[in-house]
């Protein structure tokens, strides 16, 4: 259905569902017209979800739904809806800055999200649950435990900076690793006074909690190798590739048909050159910004892989640094390529059943 130009060739009505955390506005548009057919506000429950269907069922039986947030507020009405073979669109929240401009209600962002499903040329369908969500799980709590894991080890650099002599003196000439090592075995004497004894204290529980979250990051990185092992063991034999990269992508990607050219990928992925041609200057190109910056970062970290171990980038390189562009310059071409690549993989490749 992804492949649909206009909505109101397949249906009749289009329901706009404006999320929230404890509710669910949605309203009934007709296809033809853009006319409003009726409105409804629900609970965010089981409960809730099968009135909203109930809902849908009394204006048209050929119907889709344009949500707001299905992979958050919307996450679990999305569940119930494909779990029905309803038709879902996928839409982002709409900026504050229209929203400014004109009234504001959850009623009225429901029809907005209906007529913005029928505006569009091209429909995009939600992200798929199963090994995609669980890897989006996976990713998040490792980056979570990497960012907390950092931000104790930031204070015990600085804890140790700032402490007393006699602490401070058993750290010196250490590097980050063995400072969190010599930390977590921190013993206060008794002799010792408030000052020297607190600070021990809250540097073994920093260096300890450093330790312990670093620990936990690394077994969500072995669960997530264990899911791209087991869905996409291609995408690991690609140059550059590990599993964190690996899962990245296919997270952005979700599944076959949802991006529906390498184009529209290396625009997710924010790799896509956008044109700044202006009066009589033409063929100009600047740096997109926009995109999925995980990404984003995902084909950034497989260009500098490349750049140090495949001979053939390494060739390209020196090829296009003697046409006169800079090092800058020829990454961004790189991440264009690898995009293409890698969509074409995605799409052809293996799939699991």
């Amino acid at each position: 259905m992804t492949s649909l130009t206009d909505l109101r060739e397949a249906v009749d009505v289009v329901i706009g569902v404006d999320t929230h955390v404890l509710t669910h506005s949605a309203a009934a548009v007709d296809a033809g017209t853009g006319g409003g057919l009726g409105e409804i506000t629900v609970e965010a429950t089981a409960e809730g979800y099968a009135d909203l269907v109930a809902f849908a069922e009394e204006h048209a039986r050929l119907r889709a739904w344009a949500i707001e947030g299905t992979g958050g507020h919307g996450a679990g009405l999305t569940r119930v809806l494909e779990d029905g073979q309803e038709l879902v669109i996928e839409l982002d929240r709409p900026e504050r800055v229209r929203r400014r401009h004109g009234a504001k209600s959850d009623p009225l962002d429901a029809v907005r999200a209906a007529r913005e499903a029928l505006a569009r040329p091209r429909l995009g369908t939600p992200r798929a649950a199963g090994d995609r969500q669980a890897l989006s799980v996976l990713m998040a709590a490792r980056r979570s435990a990497i960012n907390a894991a950092t931000d104790a080890q930031r204070q015990v650099f600085s804890l140790v900076i700032a402490a007393p002599e006699l602490i401070r003196g058993r750290f010196r000439g250490q590097k980050l690793p063995e400072m969190l090592t010599t930390a977590a075995a921190l013993r206060a004497h008794p002799s010792w006074g408030g000052e020297a004894v607190t600070t021990v204290t809250v540097l073994r529980t920093l260096a300890r909690r450093a330790r312990a979250l670093a620990a936990e990051a690394a077994e969500h990185e072995n669960a997530i190798l264990t899911i791209v092992r087991s869905w996409r063991p291609d995408l690991l034999t690609q140059h550059g590739i590990g599993p964190i990269v690996a899962a990245t992508v296919l997270c952005a990607w979700s599944h076959p048909g949802r991006v529906h050219s390498e184009a529209a990928f290396a625009m997710l992925a924010g790799v896509a050159p956008i044109p700044a041609s202006s009066g009589q200057s033409t063929g100009r190109h600047r740096l997109n910004r926009s995109g999925d910056r995980q990404l984003n970062r995902a084909l950034h970290t497989i260009v500098l892989s490349r750049i140090r171990h495949d001979e053939r980038t390494r060739d390209y390189v020196e090829r296009r640094r003697s046409e006169g562009k800079t090092p800058r310059e020829i990454k961004r071409c790189l991440k264009r390529y690898i995009a293409r690549d890698l969509y074409r993989l995605l799409e052809t490749g293996p799939i699991k059943a």
